[in-house]
Formats: C-alpha cells, structure tokens, sequence
C-alpha cells in the first residue's frame, strides 16, 4: 500500500482515490517543461483560445464564466497578469513606451515618481486602474444583479484585451518606426467601450455610452488618486 503525500490515505495504484494525487510526480526536464507551456497556450482552453473567444463573442463568454463555466477560459486574475507581462516584455524589447499618462512636475517630487512608474509599468497600473473603473461602472450598471467583483473580472478579461492590441501597435511601430500609439489606444478604447455595452444590455445604446464614460472617469479617478497621494505623501515629508 502506498500512503498519498498529500492527504495521508492509503491507497494501492498509480493514483489516490481520495484526491487524485499521483503516487510519484513525474519529473521535472524539457519535456515536462514543454508540457507546461503548451498547457497554457493550448488553443482549446488556453490564452490563445481565450484570446480567440474574447475578441469574437466577449459578452458571451464573460457571462458564461461568471455564471455557468469556469474551465473553458484562462482565469482572469491570470489573464490580465499575463496580457500585462507580455505588454511589458514587448515595451523592453521594442521600446515602444512613451507615455499613455503623461505628468510634469518638480522631479523631487512624490507625484512625479508615481507617475514616473505609471508611465514605465502601464501594463500593471492597468490592473491598478481597473479598480477605479469598476467602482463607476458600478455605479452606472447599479441595477443590474453584478456584484462588483465581478465587475472587475470582466475587466480583468476586457483590458487584458486591451494591453494586446497596445502590445501589437507597439510592435509594429518597433519594427517600422510609424508611430501608431494613438490608433492603438483608441482602438483598445473602443473595444473596452463594446465588451462592457455588450456584457450589460448590448441591444441599449446607452449601454455603451455608460461604458464609455466610466472608462473616462475611472481613468481621471485614478489620476487624481496618484495626485493626491503623491501630494500627502510629500506633505507628511
């Protein structure tokens, strides 16, 4: 008989029948590291697929995750980690990062050095930011039965979304030196804009319109948040 290491029973086979812990791990060399990164980007349940189903039929499949399935996509915390690391990889290889927000001030000062890392990390401070934005679509969407955390789930899937369409003009303007940067924010913009009308009610324009401006908002809030954070950090300074 052999004894799970993970939760003690005894068990006789490959597997354990209590939690499905395999008696001996197979281990870890090139191909359990191919194994790995095929897992993720498998096209059947994987970012590619994930990529694929949210640009095509985003409202469907956000909703289908909140409240149906959960294995079909990549998880969303997951999702916009990942999108985020593949636009800050590109933004180091490409250098294509010149300010989404930009800032001047006193360069002593606190505020400027927030924005200074918002400016260089925009991929994270994307996350950051989807906080504020689901704060107001909240409060735009406030009658219809979603809680806001999963509010910010389907912002973690929107704007992952987005830092990928920042990512490719950011490559193409790597490689041909035209820079499309503006293009690139408006569209993403735009697709924000669509994914969230269409999550809430996609046959009401003013679905839309809502989604547009807590985008706006929720970018200004967390401007001003930087703004005054910087501010009362330099104050008690």
């Amino acid at each position: 008989m052999n004894i799970c290491k993970k939760c003690h029973n005894e068990f006789d086979g490959n597997y354990c029948p209590n939690c499905g812990h395999p008696q001996k791990l197979e281990r870890i060399n090139g191909r359990y590291i191919f194994s790995e990164i095929a897992d993720v980007l498998n096209f059947q349940k994987g970012i590619l697929y994930t990529i694929k189903e949210l640009l095509i039929r985003p409202e469907q499949n956000i909703r289908a995750f909140i409240s149906e399935d959960r294995n079909r996509l990549v998880k969303p915390i997951m999702f916009i980690l990942i999108t985020s690391l593949i636009y800050t990889i590109f933004v180091g290889i490409f250098h294509f990062e010149d300010g989404y927000v930009n800032y001047t001030d006193i360069k002593e000062s606190t505020t400027f050095e927030i924005f200074k890392w918002v400016q260089e990390n925009y991929g994270y401070a994307n996350i950051i930011m989807s906080i504020f934005i689901g704060l107001w679509l909240k409060v735009f969407f406030r009658k219809y039965p979603f809680n806001f955390f999963e509010i910010i789930i389907l912002l973690c899937f929107v704007m992952g979304i987005g830092m990928l369409i920042y990512s490719a003009f950011g490559v193409v303007r790597g490689l041909t030196h035209v820079n499309l940067m503006k293009v690139g924010a408006i569209i993403g913009l735009v697709y924000t804009t669509y994914a969230v009308g269409q999550f809430f009610e996609k046959r009401k324009l003013l679905s839309y319109v809502k989604a547009f401006f807590a985008y706006i908002l929720g970018f200004l809030t967390f401007t001003l948040a930087a703004i005054g954070t910087g501010f009362f950090i330099d104050l008690i300074k």
